[in-house]
């Protein structure tokens, strides 16, 4: 067993500093991934690469026993939790300004055309991520692990034990539905 694994299976016996640990073992990987999804945002905008990382250390230290086998599905489940924290600060956001446009939150994302994302679209996206989860779950995890964490194709297979391949179907698929449902 890897320290890591020993770190997550501590974690799983209820030791309150093994969270803290995991995510510092971690936290170079998780600043990364936060920075590449906010690298381009306006310098008003107080959700940066670490207020990302800090709110997903608190999230996670706060939902008390996790079941994570291994570093990998410690890192999707906080690419997970970072999207959380970027949805609700976009309907915060939204919440303080309606009625006067909204603020921009930039994502950096292979998704042709779709260089930065404003709070609304970031919640429709959001909105098709949850019904496309009702059907396709596993297309979620890629979504959530292609567009939120910035995984490579390699990185996600990895992560969810499957083929290169079948990711980059997956991905496709996503894309394709994801636009269907995104359709004013």
């Amino acid at each position: 067993m890897d320290d890591f694994t020993h770190l997550l299976a501590q974690l799983r016996g209820g030791d309150r500093e093994a969270m803290a640990r995991a995510f510092a073992a971690t936290y170079d990987e998780l600043h990364a991934l936060a920075h590449q999804r906010l690298r381009r945002s306006a310098p008003d905008n107080v959700l940066n690469t670490t207020a990302l990382v800090h709110e997903c250390y608190l999230r996670l230290s706060n939902l008390g026993q996790l079941t994570l086998a291994d570093r990998n599905h410690f890192i999707g489940y906080s690419a997970h939790v970072m999207r959380s924290v970027v949805v609700d600060f976009a309907r915060e956001r939204l919440a303080q300004r309606r009625g006067a446009g909204a603020v921009l939150i930039t994502l950096s994302t292979d998704v042709v055309g779709m260089e930065t994302v404003d709070a609304e679209m970031l919640l429709a996206i959001e909105e098709a991520l949850q019904t496309l989860a009702t059907s396709e779950p596993r297309l979620v995890e890629v979504v959530e692990m292609k567009y939120f964490a910035g995984f490579t194709v390699d990185e996600i297979a990895h992560n969810l034990g499957l083929t290169e391949r079948t990711v980059r179907r997956d991905w496709e698929k996503a894309r394709l539905l994801l636009a269907v449902l995104l359709r004013p």
